[in-house]
Protein backbone atom coordinates (compact mmCIF):
# COMPACT_ATOMS: atom_id res chain seq x y z
CA UNK A 1 0.00 0.00 0.00
CA UNK A 2 1.50 3.33 -0.42
CA UNK A 3 1.55 5.94 2.43
CA UNK A 4 2.30 8.71 0.76
CA UNK A 5 1.55 10.47 -2.67
CA UNK A 6 5.26 10.58 -4.35
CA UNK A 7 5.05 6.83 -4.35
CA UNK A 8 2.32 7.25 -7.11
CA UNK A 9 4.93 8.54 -9.12
CA UNK A 10 6.74 6.38 -11.77
CA UNK A 11 10.34 5.25 -10.94
CA UNK A 12 11.27 5.77 -14.41
CA UNK A 13 10.79 7.99 -17.13
CA UNK A 14 7.67 6.54 -19.52
CA UNK A 15 7.94 7.13 -23.02
CA UNK A 16 3.70 8.00 -23.84
CA UNK A 17 2.81 6.69 -27.33
CA UNK A 18 4.66 3.74 -28.03
CA UNK A 19 3.42 3.34 -31.95
CA UNK A 20 5.49 6.60 -32.26
CA UNK A 21 8.96 4.80 -31.99
CA UNK A 22 7.52 2.20 -34.19
CA UNK A 23 6.20 4.62 -36.91
CA UNK A 24 9.64 6.48 -36.81
CA UNK A 25 11.38 2.86 -37.00
CA UNK A 26 9.33 2.10 -39.80
CA UNK A 27 9.98 5.45 -41.91
CA UNK A 28 13.79 5.60 -41.11
CA UNK A 29 14.69 1.90 -41.18
CA UNK A 30 18.49 2.80 -41.28
CA UNK A 31 18.06 4.31 -37.46
CA UNK A 32 15.61 1.37 -36.28
CA UNK A 33 18.30 0.24 -33.89
CA UNK A 34 19.58 3.24 -32.61
CA UNK A 35 16.44 4.87 -31.84
CA UNK A 36 15.06 1.81 -29.84
CA UNK A 37 18.42 1.47 -27.94
CA UNK A 38 17.92 5.08 -26.66
CA UNK A 39 14.06 4.41 -25.80
CA UNK A 40 15.40 1.42 -23.77
CA UNK A 41 18.12 3.37 -22.28
CA UNK A 42 15.75 6.84 -21.73
CA UNK A 43 12.86 4.84 -20.00
CA UNK A 44 15.08 2.84 -17.65
CA UNK A 45 15.90 6.57 -16.13
CA UNK A 46 14.63 9.06 -13.50
CA UNK A 47 14.85 13.00 -14.32
CA UNK A 48 14.29 15.24 -12.03
CA UNK A 49 14.60 18.28 -14.09
CA UNK A 50 16.43 19.15 -17.68
CA UNK A 51 19.80 19.76 -15.92
CA UNK A 52 19.78 15.72 -15.43
CA UNK A 53 18.89 14.77 -18.72
CA UNK A 54 21.47 17.08 -20.51
CA UNK A 55 24.32 15.42 -17.73
CA UNK A 56 23.90 12.23 -19.07
CA UNK A 57 22.67 13.44 -22.93
CA UNK A 58 25.65 15.77 -23.47
CA UNK A 59 24.45 16.41 -27.12
CA UNK A 60 20.99 17.32 -25.88
CA UNK A 61 19.38 20.31 -26.42
CA UNK A 62 16.55 21.86 -24.36
CA UNK A 63 14.10 24.14 -26.28
CA UNK A 64 11.08 26.36 -24.93
CA UNK A 65 8.11 24.83 -24.64
CA UNK A 66 9.48 21.44 -22.23
CA UNK A 67 11.08 20.18 -25.14
CA UNK A 68 14.19 18.37 -25.53
CA UNK A 69 15.77 17.47 -28.83
CA UNK A 70 17.98 14.04 -28.75
CA UNK A 71 21.17 13.19 -31.54
CA UNK A 72 20.00 9.99 -32.48
CA UNK A 73 22.05 7.30 -34.28
CA UNK A 74 25.24 9.93 -34.09
CA UNK A 75 24.37 12.91 -35.57
CA UNK A 76 22.45 11.82 -38.51
CA UNK A 77 18.77 12.10 -36.97
CA UNK A 78 17.33 14.34 -34.36
CA UNK A 79 14.44 14.03 -31.74
CA UNK A 80 12.38 16.11 -30.20
CA UNK A 81 11.02 14.83 -26.95
CA UNK A 82 8.25 16.83 -24.94
CA UNK A 83 8.73 16.14 -20.95
CA UNK A 84 6.48 16.25 -17.58
CA UNK A 85 9.44 15.97 -14.58
CA UNK A 86 6.53 15.84 -12.11
CA UNK A 87 4.62 12.47 -14.08
CA UNK A 88 8.05 10.79 -15.18
CA UNK A 89 6.62 10.72 -18.83
CA UNK A 90 7.76 11.94 -21.75
CA UNK A 91 6.22 12.29 -25.38
CA UNK A 92 7.50 12.19 -28.56
CA UNK A 93 7.24 14.93 -30.72
CA UNK A 94 9.04 14.43 -33.93
CA UNK A 95 11.58 12.52 -35.64
CA UNK A 96 13.66 13.27 -38.75
CA UNK A 97 17.31 13.37 -40.49
CA UNK A 98 19.56 16.28 -39.27
CA UNK A 99 18.60 17.79 -43.12
CA UNK A 100 14.87 18.07 -42.55
CA UNK A 101 15.44 18.95 -38.56
CA UNK A 102 17.36 22.15 -40.01
CA UNK A 103 13.89 22.93 -41.87
CA UNK A 104 11.32 22.94 -38.61
CA UNK A 105 10.79 25.24 -35.57
CA UNK A 106 11.30 23.36 -33.07
CA UNK A 107 9.31 24.97 -30.31
CA UNK A 108 5.85 24.75 -32.46
CA UNK A 109 6.28 21.25 -34.79
CA UNK A 110 3.37 19.39 -33.73
CA UNK A 111 2.79 15.35 -33.61
CA UNK A 112 2.71 13.73 -36.91
CA UNK A 113 -0.81 12.84 -37.35
CA UNK A 114 -0.07 9.69 -39.71
CA UNK A 115 0.93 8.17 -36.56
CA UNK A 116 -2.73 7.68 -35.45
CA UNK A 117 -3.63 5.49 -38.15
CA UNK A 118 -0.19 3.18 -38.41
CA UNK A 119 -0.02 -0.38 -38.29
CA UNK A 120 2.82 -2.02 -37.71
CA UNK A 121 4.38 -4.61 -40.05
Amino acid sequence: MFTNWKQYISLYMKILVMRTLYYYSDRYPIAEKSLLSWANEFSKIRFNNFNEVKQLYKNSSVVGNRRVIFHIKGNDFRLIVSMNFIQQACYIIWFGTHKEYDRINVETIDFDKDINTFKRK
